[in-house]
């Protein structure tokens, strides 16, 4: 009787352990993708080495999974491709030196543009601006003549 009970307790704790190995499986390949599409893929035009099927970029996907299996973060695995390939590896550029130039670069120049545009519309806007009627000259005789004279052309014929 009393291993009657014992089989379904082993049953229990075999499956809950076999699940938990699963469980560890999913939450390891979910943060090897995690790093892996922050890594550029040193062969492929802008594709991270999660998207890419380059044999370089699986080798670099196992590393990743073999350094997070070693219990390194993620952070210490970027630093580790960093002292390899440079800051060309990394999909999204570190925001300190130069490559502040990169993240303020396009706002700075939004920003230069925008006021030289500004300036310069409103610089046209002041040129054209129509003239007020006392600083029009009054039309000669002649002129006003040769306008009248254009306009009955006009007119269709009585």
């Amino acid at each position: 009787m009393k291993r009657l009970l014992f089989i379904p307790l082993f049953l229990i704790l075999f499956t809950s352990l076999s699940t938990a190995q699963t469980l560890n499986e999913d939450q390891l390949q979910q943060r090897v993708r995690e790093v892996s599409k922050t890594l550029r893929c040193a062969v492929c035009q802008s594709e991270s080495v999660w998207e890419s099927n380059a044999e370089l970029a699986i080798q670099m996907r196992d590393i990743v999974r073999e350094r997070l299996i070693q219990g390194e973060s993620p952070d210490q695995i970027r630093a580790y491709f960093v002292s390899r390939y440079g800051d060309y590896i990394l999909l999204k550029p570190r925001a300190f030196g130069l490559n502040l130039l990169l993240w303020g670069g396009p706002f700075l120049l939004l920003i230069i543009g925008g006021t030289f545009l500004f300036r310069t519309l409103r610089k046209w806007v002041a040129e054209t601006a129509p003239a007020s009627p006392e600083e029009l000259s009054p039309i000669d005789e002649k002129s006003r003549r040769r306008i009248e004279q254009e306009i009955r052309g006009l007119e269709p014929d009585k």
